[in-house]
Order: structure tokens, then C-alpha cells, then sequence
């Protein structure tokens, strides 16, 4: 019996080395080809295709005491290469003078459209909201700091052209604070894991999800879907999921840039984490019936995928847990862990996780020049973010069952960095 639970132990410990090495490798490989067959050759942002028509469109800024950003959001969006949209921004009960700025911009603005709620109802609402009031087949949502590209609406509106099946576009966020190491290390973080991430999932076929800050929609896909679920924590995976349960496409368009705050503090990044560590886990749990479907098994792997990732994650607090206890106590010899510093498998991971920067970070420097200065910074995130991302999805999970069901998902202001 021993042996067996030794075993179990030895293979627990291998699996959190194994398991962030193959997926590391695993991206690259799906990034890589991603990279050969859609980007390699194809214009740069600033070099938008010519569309065979420019169909309305609608972008869609749900604000919510966003008075120190909108204007700028405002005049990013309003600046944009395409020749057929309107602005709708909804006011979702904010406590500061968003409203007012709104009213001010739409009496010199006829393009802006305000629709105020009087009272906090959360994103998914405020988007539902203007999705409802637009006339328009295609909607363009961005969060309300965002600094949009002036071309990536026809970057956006290219996907949906030419794909009839296609139901989503995700753009490509890019940090614009950095005057800490936590902006630093997120620079680093969107090419190397999250820009990496998409690159692979669109090759094996679907998206974990589309992004918050930046994503167009087709409202008849949305329409079929019953539009953003307002009883959860993160609409942006929610609707991604349901598309793809539906057969519709999402694609990652590197070339829809835009421009995001995030947060420079721990506790706002800690924040931020556990409510996509707690969205992650109710998506899940609400949709795992699908994982049974022969028909939905283009979603297997994101399934699986997640799955292997939250069990990590577990096992990885742990092991810590066993060898902080075996500090204070005697443990039977099959739980002692003798150490938790990395040693030849430890440099194994740091050279693979160094390679994966690289990797990305060539990349994206298509798109963003001169990201690779921050390469150097990339070496703290095993150390940091790996802790933040493992004990935010310890925690998140237990916090995603047991959440009220049905509890309407409402929003705080955000940490929007040092500014």
C-alpha cells in the first residue's frame, strides 16, 4: 500500500513539472503554425484590407465610473477607419460624472448615442442594452478605457465579411501603463501566454475565450444565443462558450489593436484574477453536460484543457502545503517533501518559459515594436504570476459553486493602474 501511495505522490510531483512544460510547448507549436499560415506575409496593422462592403456597425463602450478615461476612449472610437458606425455608450449607473461627460460629447457628436441606466444592472445588461438599441447587424463592444486602433474595425468587419459562419472577432489588447513591474511583467504576459494562447486554440479548432476589452459580434449569433447572461461573473467567456455550443465561429484578429489599463497593484491584480479564475469555473460548471456530445467535440479540448489546468493548480498548493507541513511536523515518508526549490527541473522550466517569451514576443513585435525590451522583465513572471494564477483558481473555484444562482453579476470600478 505504501508503494502505491508513494507512487501516487512521485506522479503528482512529475505532473506540476510536466504539465506547464508540455502546454508551453504545446502553444508554441500551435502559435508557430498559426503564425506561418495566417500571418506570415499579411499587411500590417496600419494596412487594412479594402472590403467588398461596409456594413453598419454599432461599438458598443458599457461605462461605469469611467470619467477619467471615457473622453479619451471616446475620441479613439469616434476616429475610426470606417466609413459606416455609430458610438453607443451606456452609462451603467455610475456614482461620478460619466453621464455628464456622455451628454457633452453627444450634443457636438452626432454619432455618439448615450443610453443611461439609473442604476448599477453590470455589464452583461449594459451590453444586452445596446446591442438591443443598435440597428445594426454588427457590434464592435469595448470596455470603456480602451484606446481602439483607428483600423481595427475593418480589421473586425473583414472576419465577418468573408466567414457567413463567423460569430465573434477577438482583437489584440496591449498594456499601455508601465511604470511598475507588475504593467512590465503583463506586457510580456499578453504576448507570451495570452497572445500565444489564442494563436494555438483557433489552430485546434476553439476559443477558451473572446476578449473583454475588445471583441466584435454578429447580433444574429448573439440573437440565437439569448445575448450576455447577466449572472455571470465574466460575460466575455460566457458568450465564447455558448457561441461555439451553437457552431458558430470565433476568430483572433492580431491586427485589432486597442489599448488597456491594467492593474499595477497586487491587490488589484489579485482581484482581477480570482473574478476570471471564479467566471472560468461557472462557465464550466454551467456548460459541462456539452462535454458528453459527440456534436460539440470541437469544444473538447478546450474542456480538457481546463480541466488538466485547475487540477494543476491544486496539486501545486498541495505539494507547497506538504512541504510547509513537513516543516512544522513529522509526515509519514511517502507525504514528506524534501524541498520546493526548483533544481534541474526547475531549469527545464525557466530556459522552455524563456523560450516561449521569445517565441511570442518575435511575434508580436509585428504589431508592437521594440516589445522585446521586455523580455528581461519576463524572468520574475514564473515567480510571481505563476503564485497569483495558482492560488486565484484555488480560491475562484470554491467561490464559483458556491455563488447564488441566478445572482445578477454587477461591477465595481476596477483597478485601472497608477495614473
Amino acid at each position: 500500500m505504501d508503494i502505491f501511495i508513494n507512487d501516487i505522490i512521485a506522479a503528482a510531483i512529475g505532473f506540476t513539472f510536466y504539465f506547464p512544460l508540455g502546454m508551453a510547448y504545446l502553444w508554441m507549436t500551435g502559435a508557430i503554425y498559426y503564425r506561418l499560415h495566417w500571418e506570415w506575409g499579411s499587411p500590417l496593422p496600419d494596412n487594412p484590407p479594402e472590403l467588398s462592403s461596409y456594413e453598419g456597425l454599432s461599438i458598443l463602450v458599457p461605462c461605469f465610473n469611467e470619467a477619467k478615461q471615457v473622453e479619451e476612449t471616446l475620441a479613439s472610437l469616434l476616429d475610426q477607419d470606417y466609413p459606416n458606425f455609430e458610438v453607443i455608450a451606456i452609462n451603467d449607473g455610475s456614482s461620478d460624472n460619466t453621464l455628464q461627460i456622455l451628454y457633452e460629447i453627444a450634443a457636438r457628436e452626432p454619432r455618439l448615442r448615450v443610453i443611461n441606466l439609473m442604476e448599477n444592472q453590470g455589464k452583461a445588461m449594459a451590453l444586452r442594452m445596446g446591442a438591443l438599441m443598435s440597428p445594426h447587424e454588427f457590434l464592435i463592444c469595448v470596455d470603456g478605457d480602451v484606446l481602439l486602433d483607428r483600423h481595427a474595425c475593418r480589421w473586425i468587419m473583414h472576419h465577418f465579411i468573408t466567414g457567413p459562419r463567423v460569430g465573434a472577432v477577438t482583437g489584440n489588447p496591449r498594456i499601455r501603463n508601465r511604470s511598475t513591474l507588475l504593467s512590465k511583467i503583463q506586457v510580456g504576459e499578453f504576448s507570451a501566454i495570452i497572445g500565444l494562447i489564442k494563436r494555438s486554440q483557433r489552430i485546434y479548432g476553439r476559443l477558451f475565450t473572446v476578449s473583454g476589452a475588445v471583441a466584435g459580434f454578429r447580433k444574429k449569433a448573439l440573437h440565437i444565443c439569448g445575448y450576455w447572461n447577466t449572472d455571470m461573473v465574466t460575460e466575455d467567456i460566457d458568450i465564447s462558450w455558448r457561441l461555439q455550443l451553437n457552431y458558430w465561429d470565433i476568430r483572433f484578429e492580431p491586427n485589432a489593436l486597442c489599448w488597456i489599463l491594467m492593474p499595477e497593484t497586487l491587490r488589484g491584480l489579485w482581484r482581477q484574477r480570482v473574478r476570471w479564475a471564479q467566471g472560468g469555473a461557472e462557465v464550466f460548471f454551467r456548460y459541462f453536460k456539452h462535454l458528453f456530445s459527440w456534436h460539440k467535440r470541437r469544444m473538447w479540448m478546450v474542456y480538457v484543457e481546463y480541466c488538466v489546468s485547475a487540477f494543476w493548480s491544486y496539486m501545486l498548493v498541495i505539494v507547497f502545503c506538504l512541504w510547509l507541513l513537513g516543516q512544522i511536523i513529522t509526515l509519514p515518508p511517502h507525504l514528506h517533501i524534501v524541498t520546493i526549490i526548483p533544481g534541474w527541473t526547475g531549469a527545464i522550466l525557466c530556459m522552455s518559459c524563456l523560450i516561449q517569451f521569445a517565441v511570442s514576443l518575435f511575434i508580436d513585435n509585428k504589431y508592437e515594436r521594440n516589445v522585446g525590451r521586455y523580455y528581461y522583465w519576463m524572468i520574475w513572471y514564473p515567480m510571481l504570476y505563476w503564485i497569483i494564477n495558482v492560488t486565484s483558481t484555488f480560491v475562484g473555484i470554491p467561490k464559483a459553486i458556491l455563488k447564488r444562482k441566478g445572482k445578477r453579476a454587477t461591477w465595481i470600478s476596477p483597478d485601472r493602474g497608477l495614473h
